[in-house]
């Protein structure tokens, strides 16, 4: 492929992915949002985070799978308890993989 082409779809990849995220930001930079407005983008990242991860917490090769040994899924409820009561994403993670490591460890899941 033409090294101009390569360096054209680069340059359109990056303006149709940044794009989109900068003009929010650009137009609203100067504004202050209603209140209401904040509350609810405050929850954007928590519900984009849930629904990436639900499905790959529950389903495993195109099926549901809520059995003892979806050991992703078991380590997830606890990680998050701790990851809520804390406020501590370090803290999340080094749970969930402390459980994960320690049940394929000592269960061979």
């Amino acid at each position: 492929m033409e090294q101009r082409l390569i360096f054209l779809t680069i340059l359109g990849m990056a303006l149709v992915t940044y794009l989109p995220r900068l003009a929010p930001a650009w137009l609203l930079s100067s504004r202050t949002l209603h209140p209401a407005m904040a509350r609810f983008l405050s929850f954007v990242p928590t519900a984009v985070l849930s629904a990436l991860l639900l499905p790959s917490l529950l389903v495993v090769e195109g099926r549901l799978n809520v059995t003892p040994q979806n050991v992703f899924l078991w380590a997830a409820i606890p990680t998050l308890l701790v990851a809520w009561r804390t406020r501590s994403f370090f803290g999340g993670v080094a749970t969930g993989l402390v459980l994960v490591a320690g049940a394929r460890l000592l269960l061979g899941l």
